[in-house]
């Protein structure tokens, strides 16, 4: 396939600080230290103080996939509206510093992103050849990250009773395949459909869905506490 209509499917062009899937700093970038210090100072706050982000972060060292702040992640300018991203190329996270404004923000994209790196580093993600692994991890990140919060629904004054937890999940999972695969909207949907049920069912590591702050902060004290529990059996 050629090099670079690889990557536009692939979703690189939203990155454009990405060259062939691999890190480089534009002179852009560099010339907007504000926004630099901003996001990493916001980072910084989101993996000391989210439990949604301590919690992955937890998970991530236990099953042998450490996280440092410098090497996997990224703050950097990105196209358009986007927020963020995982590239399993290199294994980094990145947090677009022109679109990320608020701590708020950053906590979510941070944890929506970890879900993707747990995900690389728990299984065998096939990334850039098996759209149903991306649908899967897609789908646990809307689902596990607060992105379909009460709080957060309300805010996008999107309102709903049955089900609709579950339709937001559906829709954000599927805005975002569509945003870095260049296929159709049937099939985005067909595949989406296809793996709906069990990934919405996984709620690993957090072994439930943290629908708030307080969830969350409940899953993570259960996750600390999960040794004890089994050394006493």
């Amino acid at each position: 396939m050629d090099q670079t209509k690889q990557e536009e499917e692939y979703g690189y062009d939203l990155f454009p600080e990405r060259n062939q899937g691999e890190y480089k700093k534009s002179v852009f970038t560099k010339t907007f230290f504000t926004f630099q210090h901003k996001c990493q100072a916001m980072l910084h706050f989101a993996m000391e103080t989210s439990p949604y982000a301590k919690l992955l972060l937890g998970a991530m060292k236990n099953s042998g996939c450490k996280v440092f702040k410098e090497r996997h992640f990224s703050c950097e300018d990105c196209s358009g509206t986007v927020s963020g991203g995982f590239d399993a190329a290199s294994s980094q996270i990145v947090l677009c510093q022109n679109n990320i404004h608020q701590q708020s923000h950053m906590n979510r994209v941070v944890t929506h992103e970890l879900i993707h790196s747990f995900d690389h580093c728990r299984a065998h993600v096939d990334w850039f050849n098996n759209l149903r692994h991306l649908a899967c991890s897609e789908i646990r990140a809307a689902n596990l990250s607060g992105d379909c919060s009460f709080i957060n629904e309300v805010s996008r004054l999107n309102f709903g009773l049955k089900e609709h937890h579950q339709e937001c999940v559906r829709g954000r999972a599927l805005r975002s395949i569509l945003a870095v695969r260049k296929i159709s909207r049937e099939e985005a949907e067909k595949i989406v459909d296809e793996v709906f049920d069990s990934c919405f069912n996984d709620h690993a590591p957090f072994g439930r869905i943290p629908h708030s702050k307080e969830d969350a902060k409940f899953a993570y004290r259960d996750y600390m506490n999960k040794d004890r529990y089994y050394a006493n059996l």
